[in-house]
């Protein structure tokens, strides 16, 4: 999972219009996105010499992870994918930085990076239409929200079905600001932040110290993190799902900038290639990729203090969500419809001014689907 700190972020981008080759002056960052990614890969066949030499010319490509390097949707397979060498075998030299979502969307708009994670689709544009910035998702690997919404026990009394509804008149914590898909929760069920709840801000990142917060009733949480946390201490908690309330969301997000995307787009799809050939080991071998984050986890220091156990839980809830909302396409490969009906509920909450964009600028799908096999395999070469 793409992980975010939650906290409210300003950015301070410079108006950005899409660098891009053939740029046509209509400042839509999709107008000059490439259909044509050199010769094609063919499975077991001998990497193709001229998609070696684009590859090599698009230099040191910088990849800044979201959350450390948690074993986490669009980190773990990138992590795989460098550490099995991978990268190597397309010609890539890709360098992976361990960093924290809101901190690289200016880099990748600069193009001082060229691919990230993000906690979310609407995260991605929502960062991109208030700077001008031209970023595209290129893989989008949970099709559900990865948040929810953790509530202390007791605040529905003994014999009642928990309910939403139970949270009228009370607060709420948060860590910077209530996320996305927990407020189109509490939005759908006639609860609006401000006038039937409020919300006040959380230091830190424990959920054993929040869950004891006098002041609150609950606080948002990822599915992969806090639960399990609380759950290993023996706490407690009732926990709101927004997927049970058939709110769509997304997380794993992996995207790049649209000036990398135009001038080196076979090295951008082979990047993809690399990392869902990744994605793929890490789904069938889960605790080996959590082993393979732990090392890079540890090797830079493990500045946010995450442990080897924590991590393996970690992955486990997320792999099983990948593969569970990937049903209708190959892993990672966005759904258009699911990526509009997200960013339309959460314009009724507020985000993007209230208005929902038009996402065709902001997602490529062509990019992803051409790595893929008819059976949903990663067309990869040969020795």
């Amino acid at each position: 999972m793409a992980r975010t700190t939650l906290a409210v972020v300003s950015l301070s981008l410079l108006a950005l219009s899409p660098a891009c080759a053939g740029d046509t002056g209509s400042g839509d960052p999709a107008a000059s996105l490439p259909t044509v990614f050199g010769t094609p890969v063919e499975a077991g066949a001998a990497f193709p010499a001229d998609r070696c030499e684009a590859n090599r010319a698009a230099g040191t490509i910088t990849y800044l992870s979201s959350f450390d390097f948690a074993a986490s949707a669009s980190i773990v397979e990138v992590l795989v994918a460098e550490d099995r060498g991978y990268f190597d075998e397309l010609c890539l030299d890709v360098v992976v930085k361990p960093s924290f979502s809101t901190d690289n969307y200016p880099l990748l708009a600069a193009n001082k990076a060229q691919f990230s994670s993000a906690g979310s689709f609407s995260e991605v544009i929502d960062y991109a239409a208030k700077n001008e910035a031209s970023f595209i998702a290129l893989a989008v690997q949970g099709k559900t929200g990865i948040d929810a919404l953790i509530v202390k026990d007791g605040i529905v009394k003994d014999g009642q079905t928990a309910s939403l509804t139970d949270l009228r008149g009370t607060t709420i914590g948060v860590k910077g600001k209530i996320t996305p898909s927990v407020a189109a929760m509490l939005k759908k069920a006639g609860l609006t932040e401000g006038t039937d709840f409020k919300t006040v801000l959380l230091d830190g990142f424990d959920p054993k110290v929040h869950i004891a917060v006098s002041a609150i009733v609950g606080f948002p949480g990822y599915k992969s993190n806090e639960p399990l946390q609380l759950e290993a201490a023996g706490i407690p908690f009732t926990l709101f799902d927004p997927a049970d309330s058939a709110i769509p969301g997304s997380f794993g997000v992996l995207y790049t900038n649209g000036t990398f995307l135009a001038e080196h787009p076979t090295a951008a799809q082979d990047f993809i290639r690399a990392a869902m050939k990744g994605l793929a080991d890490a789904v069938a071998e889960p605790i080996a990729a959590a082993e393979i984050a732990v090392g890079y986890i540890n090797a830079n220091g493990n500045a946010m203090f995450l442990s080897p156990e924590g991590e393996t839980a970690r992955w486990e809830v997320e792999s099983k969500l990948v593969v569970a909302t990937n049903t209708n396409t190959a892993l990672g490969v966005p759904e258009t419809e699911l990526l509009t009906d997200e960013v339309s509920t959460y314009a009724e909450i507020g985000l993007f001014e209230g208005r929902a964009p038009d996402i065709a600028p902001y997602v490529d799908v062509d990019l992803i689907s051409g790595i893929y096999a008819e059976d949903r395999t990663v067309v990869w070469p040969g020795k």
